[in-house]
């Protein structure tokens, strides 16, 4: 069942390397071909080499080639998986440095807020060509499987513009199903779920093992301290709203406007290492391994052996598609009434299966009240970066950083507008959209000691005032 495979975004080393292998791993899938695509030539070539010996050392069918044309990738591919990091760790250092000065303070910054936002700027105008020449080059019905953050709102985006099958890919659900299992003493595969919200703030609606509900324990687990203390932002959350949910502290902390908004709140909750809450942990992470292996081949010191499968869904999304054999995932896709009180045409999180057929999300209905609540936060950020990237508005910038839930806990609307614009002009090189545009200039209005203000009609408020005022002073003696 040979089938080809357009990698786009093939430099990236860690990432491109898990989905070949897993591939790879599949028995369903061999002979397929797998098409490189990068603009690094380098780090490209590095990776076909990589795939090639992988192939050979194992004694697999199949054909690993590379190329910088991504048409040429994806002509007559059948999937096309994307993994794309524009601009690299410069426009990264951007993402978070910048933001920093103005006491915006990001562990991981690829989601939400200054880092999410303009990287989903630098993101969606490729995703729309990618999905272009899908359209025009693909095998009808061959499906984009889309990994690049911010998940949410690039398949927002991506929802609008294009009939293209796609899927958005995170493994959030299967790294905090071996945090239940973990903490409950319960085998991962054996638990029971039903899970729905939004990419990074997916909520547990039901966790059970052999019909027996996890919730109780759970709760009372995360009373503990030695258990609290592994995950406090998100235990916090959980405490408070009900309900458990998908992402670690360092994730969660920045989508809403409580733990990183002050140095007492992240004294409390994020003061653990790396996606504990740490300042700029995945950027620094990143950051000292892209310097060390700037001259050196990482994949060198990597096996070639094929061993078991990852917990990233994209092999078995291909083997359903494959085989027909129907596999059951939690998948980014448009809105079109899967969550019923979350917006339609937003990117929502739900169970979906894939086979011979294709993709199918399912219904979940109402969020609870205050869980959905707290996705439409986001959500609302989403959207105006969708609108800001498609449309190459620059004030949807600063429209979407004043609804951001941390940076708007921290920041006032003028300095939001100084943070954007410096961003923008820092990351032009990567944001063709806003060519020749810049944001307007709301300088701040000065207001003389002696400045009398203009009269005014009394509308209720003021004249409720006003009577207010005679009451005080009147006397009553």
């Amino acid at each position: 069942m040979s089938k080809k495979i357009a990698m786009i975004g093939a430099g990236s080393v860690v990432f491109c390397k898990t989905l070949m292998s897993d591939i790879m791993a599949t028995p369903a899938l061999h002979g397929c071909e797998f098409a490189l695509m990068s603009p690094t030539e380098s780090k490209l070539r590095r990776m076909e080499a990589f795939g090639q010996r992988m192939l050979a050392d194992n004694g697999l069918p199949g054909s690993v080639w590379a190329t910088t044309d991504r048409r040429e990738a994806i002509k007559d591919a059948d999937f096309v998986v994307v993994m794309i990091q524009v601009g690299g760790f410069h426009a990264y250092g951007v993402d978070y440095e910048i933001p920093l000065k103005y006491g915006v303070d990001q562990c991981i910054g690829d989601t939400l807020g200054p880092g999410g936002l303009f990287r989903g700027q630098r993101h969606i105008p490729v995703l729309a060509e990618i999905a272009k020449d899908m359209e025009a080059l693909a095998k009808p019905g061959a499906i984009m499987l889309q990994y690049a953050n911010p998940m949410a709102a690039n398949c927002l985006a991506l929802g609008r513009v294009s009939n293209v099958p796609f899927i958005g890919l995170c493994h959030g659900v299967q790294t905090t199903l071996d945090l239940i299992g973990g903490y409950c003493g319960v085998p991962k595969d054996e638990i029971s779920f039903v899970c729905g919200g939004i990419n990074h703030m997916d909520w547990f609606l039901k966790l059970s093992h052999n019909g027996h509900d996890l919730y109780p324990q759970l709760r009372e687990l995360f009373e503990k301290p030695e258990y609290y203390k592994n995950e406090k932002v998100r235990g916090e959350v959980f405490r408070q709203f009900g309900y458990f949910m998908t992402e670690s502290t360092g994730h969660l902390s920045e989508y809403v406007p409580w733990f990183r908004n002050n140095q007492k709140a992240l004294d409390l909750y994020c003061d653990e290492p790396g996606f504990g809450g740490e300042s700029g942990a995945y950027y620094k992470w990143g950051k000292a391994m892209a310097e060390k292996y700037e001259r050196v081949d990482p994949l060198q010191f990597e096996s070639t052996a094929i061993e078991a499968r990852s917990v990233e869904y994209c092999s078995y999304i291909l083997e359903a598609v494959v085989t027909g054999k129907p596999f059951r995932l939690m998948g980014n896709v448009r809105n079109d009434g899967y969550i019923t009180n979350l917006p339609n045409g937003c990117c929502v999180e739900v169970p979906t299966f894939a086979d011979d057929t294709g993709l199918h999300p399912t219904v979940i209905g109402d969020l609870p009240p205050q869980c959905a609540a707290l996705c439409q936060t986001n959500i609302n950020v989403q959207t105006l970066c969708a609108e800001a990237a498609l449309g190459g508005d620059p004030e949807h910038l600063v429209h979407a950083l004043a609804l951001d839930p941390l940076t708007g806990a921290v920041c006032t609307l003028k300095e939001i507008r100084e943070m954007t614009g410096e961003m923008l002009e820092e990351l032009r090189p990567y944001l063709p959209q806003f060519e020749g545009k810049t944001l307007r200039a709301t300088p701040t209005i000065s207001i003389p000691v002696d400045c009398i203000a203009v009269d005014v009609p009394l509308d209720p408020a003021l004249a409720i005032g006003k009577r207010f005022g005679t009451l005080i002073e009147q006397k009553t003696e």
